[in-house]
């Protein structure tokens, strides 16, 4: 099942070409009931316009999943180790939806960069699990793009910490739907591709984490989930950054993003200058 926000923030689920409306206000408010009833009101897909598919109570930023991450980061020197087993909080008011824009904020960054991740969502309420009941939890699956500013991001890890960088407003697109775990089946054996324009710049499959999906759900479980939360794995090798021009591959102005998971689908958006994202500043 795919489970979408719409329109006017409509909560509804796909059913081939239409969107059947749910009774319920919110997507974080499904979760949290446990599901909603259907009602009679149908939207064409084609015809309806996608938002985020949900703003969670808390955004876990997990990465250092994937070490080829790391090591492609080694190969140019980058300026800190990539650590496994880092966690922060997404500002979640950054969060954006399919085709809305990523507003660059060229008066703070030159050195804007995409990171391909599938994210997991919280189904209810839970802490202190293990490994072998994690999966218990997991509600559905969706793609998250963790813009970030990469020359705040270094001047920001000389304190051993960041967040600033990936947390500027529109720098979390998400969805472009929520699927439910019956329709990805092994979440490790997923192909990963995200294009800039249509060139693809990273490309794996989720069987390249160092750890798996259970073992970082629980390893995080300490912190409290609630139903509705978000928790990003990380993300693959093929980041502006770490590639041998970085400058020839940074997001600028007119870029059109597409991240796309196996089973998922493609999460697109545009890259537009400040000046258009804010026209009366």
């Amino acid at each position: 099942m795919k489970l979408v926000t719409y329109d006017e923030g409509n909560v509804g689920r796909v059913e081939g070409e239409e969107i059947v409306r749910l009774d319920v206000p919110t997507m974080r408010g499904y979760f949290e009931r446990g599901g909603a009833d259907e009602t009679r009101e149908r939207t064409p897909l084609a015809d309806a316009r996608l938002r985020a598919p949900i703003v969670p109570k808390k955004f876990f930023h997990t990465s250092g999943n994937f070490r080829e991450h790391e090591e492609e980061s080694k190969r140019v020197d980058w300026s800190h180790e990539i650590a496994p087993w880092i966690v922060f909080f997404q500002n979640v008011d950054a969060i954006v939806g399919p085709d809305e824009p990523v507003v660059y904020p060229e008066h703070l960054t030159k050195e804007l960069d995409y990171e391909l991740e599938l994210a997991v969502i919280i189904g209810r309420d839970a802490k202190w699990f293990g490994p072998e009941e994690a999966m218990d939890y997991v509600a559905g699956y969706l793609i998250f793009n963790d813009i970030t500013a990469r020359d705040i991001q270094r001047e920001e890890m000389r304190s051993g910490v960041f967040s600033f960088c990936k947390a500027i407003d529109t720098f979390c697109p998400l969805g472009p739907w929520i699927v439910t775990p019956d329709e990805i089946g092994d979440p490790h054996d997923l192909n990963m591709e995200l294009r800039v324009n249509g060139e693809s710049r990273q490309v794996s499959n989720m069987n390249h984490m160092s750890t798996t999906v259970p073992e970082v759900l629980s390893h995080y479980s300490p912190l409290g989930f609630s139903a509705g939360d978000v928790l990003s794995l990380g993300t693959v090798s093929g980041v502006a950054g770490f590639s041998e021009d970085p400058a020839a591959w940074y997001l600028k102005p007119g870029d059109v993003i597409e991240a796309e998971i196996e089973k998922i689908g493609v999460l697109r958006n545009p890259v537009i200058p400040w000046a258009e994202g804010h026209p009366d500043a």
